[in-house]
């Protein structure tokens, strides 16, 4: 397994999403051994990403749900979790009616992070990702409280999620020079209009993480090969599925971008693995980018 920079840690350049098995579209869970054993296949296929957020769960009286799946792989698994680095997320509130809200606030976001390092069984988390934005809050304001909980102790890397380049931009000035060590919005084939954001890391040297890198759950991420024909006739030649294909063009974008693709079965992350060691031919990536609207020339 390759490995790329995230703030202070050496991770491998694959992550796992670690949400389809306590939240996704169609509303269909794997068994709690079958979701810790989705992990440990992860972890046995050299990942040592794993990302979740407080609101994985299936329903709100849940909140947590994932974060203890990941705590109970990881304190099971047989090899070394000394060096596994665990992201998770707050600021998404879930209300008993289903829907969601959003909440910046110091006081939330304190109590979020002390409920998730209970959930994770840790004394510090290894980075802490604001969710999404509180409109109702100014950004930097919220920053602010992410720094105060870094100063804290309670999270040692700050990130933000579904950001804009002007909201990164916040929170790098609030957070300090080298504060800000991720940014993870969606990013896919389907979805390629973080591709600003995409650059913008990347010349700022903080990691981007696309999340569902593939298409998302509910079909997208296995149905890409059909949805955009290219990844899966370049993976017809390679012998490989139209999902490494996409994941390995993904990495080819920077050597800051680190896909976490997201998975119910160990198989599928298996095979999610496996693309950080695809190398793509010039001409392959500059046909994929063609096939997805985008322009990557250097």
């Amino acid at each position: 397994m390759k490995h790329r920079t995230l703030g202070p840690y050496t991770v491998s350049a694959i992550g796992l999403g670690a949400m389809p098995v306590s939240m996704n579209r169609d509303g269909v869970f794997p068994e709690r051994d079958e979701a810790i054993a989705m992990v440990h296949a992860a972890l046995d296929a050299g990942v040592t990403f794993i990302d979740t957020a407080d609101i994985y769960a299936p329903d709100h009286e849940e909140m947590g749900h994932n974060e203890l799946i990941v705590r109970d792989a990881l304190a099971s698994w047989g090899g070394n979790a000394d060096d596994i680095v665990v992201a998770t997320k707050g600021g998404i509130t879930r209300r008993e009616d289903g829907s969601m809200g959003r909440d910046g606030s110091l006081e939330y976001l304190r109590s979020a992070v002390e409920k998730s390092l209970r959930n994770l069984g840790v004394d510090t988390i290894d980075l802490y990702q604001y969710h999404r934005p509180d409109r109702w809050m100014v950004y930097g304001d919220i920053m602010q409280n992410l720094k105060t909980l870094r100063d804290e102790g309670k999270v040692r890397a700050v990130g933000i999620s579904n950001a804009s380049v002007e909201e990164i931009e916040i929170a790098q000035q609030v957070l300090g020079d080298g504060g800000l060590v991720s940014v993870q919005n969606e990013f896919s084939p389907k979805h390629p209009g973080s591709f600003d954001e995409l650059t913008y890391c990347g010349e700022q040297g903080v990691a981007f993480l696309p999340w569902s890198p593939l298409g998302g759950t509910g079909g997208g991420a296995r149905d890409v090969g059909e949805r955009f024909a290219v990844f899966a006739d370049i993976a017809r030649g390679r012998d490989v599925s139209p999902q490494q294909v996409v994941l390995a063009w993904e990495l080819s974008l920077g050597d800051h971008v680190i896909p976490i693709p997201g998975a119910r079965r160990p198989q599928s992350i298996t095979d999610s693995a496996k693309a950080a060691d695809l190398e793509l031919t010039a001409d392959e990536l500059s046909r994929c980018s063609s096939a997805v609207g985008l322009d990557t020339a250097q």
